[in-house]
């Protein structure tokens, strides 16, 4: 399951990382917690009615920030959900094991799975959308942190002065780049966004991957989320020139960053990816 701001899709995706049968909703944008999670639950079961297929386990990736193992989530663009039990809510609904972890964090997995960081031991993924996440690969082991939220890059402060961020500080990455960040400021969804929001946003985003990069001695960024790739060309090229400029040490200078290479599926497959890590770990 990817659980997000804007939708929820469920799936059932296989050991080769196929994805058998999928289905998605709109988030629902209600203050109470239970209508959320009801339109979760009727998702799931049309994802499983679609296959024949009796899934191992449930692998999530939802918006944080989150409790350690996804046992309370409160994600900043999902308002109703404020240490909301979702690990056990999900296991009742399910009737297996769930493993719950941010969505950046997941697609970091998926991304050195199936896609763009595959062979690579350290590396950065990142979501840019209605919210920005992100999950740092550090010699080949995913960066978990005291709580389980370790890469949340959406918020590095990017501009000190800037837009307020739902987490209570200024200038935070999300703040600038967000898909709702973008339609406050400009007063247009982010889809509309004229080449100038465009390259403004890629030089934010390279800007905060240049201070990680410079500080984990990272050499690649997998950007994944509808505002980067909606984005596209412009976004990438201006995140690079920012990288250029800002990574200035010997070991940093050839940092790099490119599209994520699972596209729409990289969310669906990353939370497949946080149950396949669970799988494999119990059987090593």
């Amino acid at each position: 399951m990817d659980i997000g701001g804007t939708k929820m899709v469920a799936g059932v995706v296989d050991a080769t990382g196929r994805i058998l049968s999928a289905a998605r909703v709109a988030t629902p944008p209600s203050d109470d917690g239970e209508i959320i999670f009801a339109a979760l639950a009727a998702v799931i079961g049309q994802a499983r009615s679609s296959t024949a297929v009796t899934p191992a386990i449930c692998g999530v990736g939802c918006g944080g920030p989150m409790g350690a193992g996804g046992e309370t989530v409160s994600p900043l663009n999902i308002r109703g959900w404020r240490e909301f039990p979702l690990r056990s809510r999900l296991a009742e609904v399910a009737g297996m094991s769930v493993v719950v972890d941010n969505d950046a964090k997941a697609l970091a997995l998926g991304e050195g799975w199936l896609g763009a960081a595959q062979g690579v031991s350290d590396y950065l993924a990142m979501v840019v959308s209605t919210g920005v996440g992100g999950g740092i690969v550090l010699d080949g082991r995913l960066l978990e942190g005291s709580h389980d939220n370790a890469g949340h890059i959406g918020h590095v402060v990017v501009e000190p002065d800037g837009r307020p961020c739902a987490c209570g500080a200024y200038g935070c990455l999300e703040a600038e780049t967000s898909g709702p960040s973008i339609a406050a400021a400009t007063g247009h969804p982010a889809s509309e966004a004229p080449d100038t929001v465009r390259r403004r946003t890629g030089t934010m985003v390279g800007r905060a991957v240049a201070s990680v990069a410079n500080l984990l001695d990272l050499e690649l960024a997998v950007v994944a989320g509808s505002v980067a790739l909606g984005f596209g060309t412009v976004f990438f090229e201006a995140a690079q020139e920012e990288i250029e400029l800002r990574c200035r040490l010997e070991f940093s200078r050839s940092t790099r960053i490119v599209p994520a290479g699972l596209g729409a599926d990289g969310p669906l497959i990353g939370a497949a990816a946080v149950g396949r890590r669970s799988v494999l770990t119990e059987e090593a």
